[in-house]
């Protein structure tokens, strides 16, 4: 199963986007228990403001999502899981067959309705409001650990 990020905003040279690279780098050479890679798409964020900007760039999100991807979102509003239970999420995906994952980022609006809706799961990293660039940070470590646990790695102290 293909692994896959999608994020409003783009990530500037320095040090942000270089622990994402650190990230994507870990998940890459983790190429077994089905899954691979960590591809990034980033969406420009949009000029509008309040609810029609978040529609907007909602529509370029669901668009630049390759066809058949299974999506789920990362959002304020979404449910906190432990590690353990992402993984879990990403294991049974895989398992149904699913042939590419997706996970969405919203931009300074958070995510539009109609992304939360198409996507089968919404997580949260807590109630506080973080810069989308560590909220891309973070979602590529736990999908690293998320992997790491899956492996039986040692990563992942419990």
């Amino acid at each position: 199963m293909k692994l896959g990020l999608i994020c409003v905003g783009r990530l500037k040279a320095g040090p942000e986007r270089e622990l994402f690279a650190r990230y994507a780098e870990r998940i890459r050479a983790l190429r077994r228990l089905g899954l691979e890679g960590l591809e990034l798409k980033e969406i420009d964020e949009s000029k509008a403001a309040g609810a029609e900007r978040a529609s907007r760039e909602a529509m370029e999100l669901l668009a630049a999502l390759p066809a058949e991807s299974r999506l789920a979102a990362f959002d304020e509003r979404g449910r906190a899981e432990t590690s353990a239970a992402f993984a879990q999420f990403i294991a049974s995906e895989r398992d149904r067959g699913c042939k590419a994952l997706w996970f969405a980022i919203g931009g300074a609006e958070g995510l539009d309705e109609s992304v939360r809706a198409r996507a089968t799961a919404v997580f949260s990293f807590g109630a506080m409001t973080l810069p989308h660039q560590l909220a891309r940070i973070l979602a590529a470590e736990q999908i690293y650990r998320a992997m790491t646990i899956l492996s039986g790695h040692p990563y992942h102290r419990q």
